[in-house]
């Protein structure tokens, strides 16, 4: 693996066979959750460059925890606050707010760096500007040294992982696991336009493992781009998504064909106690942070079903393997 921009990056790990590929990832980052500091000389002497353009709290934790478990040195770097206003369009005349250009920043953090991990996000105001990735491929084209998306304007590879990860981690510990399992991802309200990233991958990532009857509901116009979803059961009856569930994955997303709106922002979407009773005995997911009684309810985050913790404490091992993945093939 010499970048992680999405799932396909694992396609180098299995013989082109994608599903076995994420499942030998999994089999990895469960490892390292048993024993965390089994490869902590694999990242000796090497250092990994954390770029943020936007904030972030569980996903720079958890990567600077895996870093450090692999022996490696991470520095974050916090670019807009901290650094420079990046310019990234070729042939720019930067005669307005930016100051540098990604071509001849990249290839500096490609001196200083083994690494690099980079999360960015959507504008929410031009889909063919956000859904180009131009600031992570550019930072691919111009580092000349392995790329790590922290998130991105379309996707959220290492969340996404995280969320396989999980999924199966709670498959194993089921007496009655050999069933497949019925996985819905569920829109929610909210106060504010949100990214598709996380709905995206996680999308990307189910129906490339393919081991799941998996389904995606949400309110009509709210629909994803076929890119991500399609092998996916969509509806817009949350009633009939939620019946005999074994998973719910709850998140928002802004509009995707009429970008970056929010159309109706109903209640009745969120997930409840009462919702939960027609399902398998779900367990509930959520990528956090998380609008409490907006997205989610406390009955739910706070009750039986919620894995949201134990989810979000598997971030550690997602980004050890991924790192470890490309650290061996460097």
């Amino acid at each position: 693996m010499r970048n992680f921009t999405s799932v396909n990056d694992l396609l180098s790990v299995s013989d082109k066979d994608i599903s076995n590929a994420i499942d030998i990832m999994v089999k990895k980052a469960l490892s390292y959750k048993a024993d965390p500091f089994m490869d902590q000389s694999l990242g000796k002497n090497k250092r990994i460059g954390c770029l943020f353009l936007n904030p972030s709290m569980r996903t720079r934790l958890s990567t600077e925890i895996a870093a450090s478990n692999l022996g490696m040195q991470s520095i974050i770097f916090n670019v807009g606050a901290e650094g420079w206003a990046l310019e990234f369009e070729e042939e720019a005349i930067m005669s307005g707010t930016t100051v540098e250009h990604v071509k001849d920043a990249a290839p500096i953090f490609g001196k200083y760096f083994d690494i690099i991990a980079i999360r960015t996000f959507p504008s929410l105001k031009n889909k063919d500007d956000d859904y180009s990735e131009l600031y992570i491929k550019q930072f691919i084209k111009y580092a000349g040294i392995p790329v790590v998306s922290l998130e991105s304007a379309t996707l959220h590879p290492l969340q996404s992982f995280t969320d396989i990860i999980t999924i199966q981690e709670q498959l194993q510990k089921q007496v009655s696991a050999s069933h497949k399992p019925k996985i819905v991802l569920t829109w929610a309200p909210h106060v504010k336009p949100l990214p598709q990233c996380v709905a995206n991958s996680f999308s990307q990532w189910i129906n490339a493992w393919g081991k799941a009857d998996f389904v995606i509901t949400h309110p009509e116009d709210y629909e994803l781009s076929e890119e991500f979803t399609k092998g996916a059961t969509i509806t817009y009856n949350q009633d009939e998504a939620l019946q005999n569930a074994d998973f719910v994955y709850v998140k928002n997303w802004s509009t995707f064909k009429d970008y970056g709106k929010i159309y109706e922002s109903d209640p009745k979407w969120m997930l409840n106690n009462k919702k939960i009773s027609i399902t398998n005995n779900a367990r509930v997911m959520h990528c956090l942070p998380v609008r409490r009684n907006v997205e989610l309810s406390d009955e739910i985050l706070d009750g039986p079903n919620s894995i949201v913790t134990s989810q979000a404490g598997n971030r550690v091992w997602a980004a050890q393997a991924i790192l470890a993945e490309i650290l061996k093939n460097k």
